[in-house]
């Protein structure tokens, strides 16, 4: 068995996880192992059914596309041809015996931590603190922990530290926003629109005729995707000196998964969409990423991304570009705010509903006047959806 295609540009893939050991029966399509891959980790099933005869690639290793990583024989049968083993119990040593049993475990008393006496008080401050004390050096005579040692423990916290490794979509996560940074010049641009329409979605209800539920951040993405038919060189990507603008819009944005930092699903060929056709489409990478039955070409393509607002509380955020990517979106929360209104050449204060748009952008390409034509039009065509008739 060789380690198939992983999508689009992925060449290698990290073996994480072997769900059968050597001498297993496996059944064709039966998941056989992990492997975690820049875009996404997937469970690769069994081409055949069989016996696994041979582990090729072991957990942690990093194995290229096409590279062999199991042998399964059709042929065989589990455990065929093997004779049951027997384990022969020696007798016990009869003098080793009598060593162990004459050899007596000398056993710390309660209250002495290295050698040293501590006193019940000082025990008993430790022990309400949670600090154990034999994460501390004393400062009394011979090392002992006095009261002050304990006091000053506890007020300071635990002094144990706790390592943690990085799970492989955090690892990934950060290299690809180091290399970001380090090859494309970023700048940002953020403006703060008119968000009606977010109360007008509210009037004629948030699901549609299909029984989707129409989220804010839609809406902003649909008025984005829209408003690229007119700055086409933010829908585009570099290769080397050269910059690609694409046709086709397909539309990244980002999730966040507890363990693995954040994934990328992509709508692709979002232009077009009407807003039920997109709550369509998004809702269904959303069941996927909350499932974890995500595809590689669900993660690939993009063109253009969109970030949402972390939390309602979020005035907005400054996201890195993914490359190759040249620019990207990020939505603040919707917030309630006394805003001046003008009617009749009068002008009054309400209570209205405001966002804040940003735009990462990669200076080789667009500069600020241009990102923030971009977000002024974003803000107009997001002020003009008909959200009854398109939901």
């Amino acid at each position: 068995m060789t380690l198939p295609s992983l999508g689009e540009s992925v060449t290698e893939g990290i073996i994480t996880q072997w769900f059968k050991k050597v001498g297993d029966v496996v059944a064709r399509d039966e998941p056989l192992f992990e492997v975690s891959t820049d875009k996404v980790d997937s469970e690769m099933p069994s081409p055949a059914a069989g016996v696994l005869t041979q582990i090729l690639a072991e957990e942690g290793d990093t194995v290229e596309t096409g590279a062999r990583v199991a042998v399964i024989d059709e042929s065989a049968v589990a455990g065929a041809g093997t004779a049951p083993s027997v384990q022969v119990v020696p007798e016990p040593d009869i003098s080793q015996v009598a060593a162990v049993t004459n050899n007596k475990t000398a056993v710390t008393p309660e209250g002495v931590v290295n050698g040293v006496v501590i006193s019940p008080v000082v025990r008993r401050i430790l022990s309400d603190g949670g600090i154990t004390p034999s994460t501390l050096r004393g400062t009394g005579p011979g090392g002992s922990i006095t009261r002050r040692d304990a006091e000053r423990a506890v007020a300071n916290g635990p002094t144990e530290e706790l390592v943690v490794p990085l799970t492989n979509g955090r690892r990934r996560m950060g290299q690809h926003m180091a290399v970001s940074t380090l090859t494309a010049p970023h700048g940002f641009v953020a403006v703060e629109v008119d968000g009606a329409v977010f109360a007008e979605l509210d009037r004629v209800g948030r699901s549609t005729s299909e029984g989707y539920q129409v989220t804010d951040e839609m809406l902003v993405i649909l008025a984005a995707v829209r408003a690229l038919a007119d700055f086409e060189f933010l829908n585009a990507s570099f290769n080397g000196d050269e910059l690609t603008i694409h046709r086709t819009v397909n539309l990244g944005y980002m999730r966040a998964v507890d363990e693995d930092g954040m994934l990328v699903p992509v709508v692709h060929a979002a232009a077009g969409l009407t807003l039920r056709a997109l709550a369509r489409r998004m809702s269904d990478l959303d069941e996927r990423v909350t499932t974890r039955h995500l595809t590689t070409d669900d993660l690939m393509g993009g063109t253009f991304t969109v970030v949402g607002p972390p939390s309602i509380h979020t005035l907005w955020t400054q996201p890195i570009i993914i490359q190759p990517q040249v620019a990207v979106l990020s939505i603040g929360a919707v917030r309630q705010l006394p805003v001046v209104i003008e009617r009749n050449g009068t002008a009054s204060i309400e209570v209205g509903r405001r966002i804040v748009l940003g735009l990462s952008f990669d200076h080789r390409i667009c500069e600020p006047v241009a990102a923030s034509q971009y977000l002024e039009r974003v803000a107009t065509l997001l002020a003009g959806v008909d959200v009854e008739g398109e939901r």
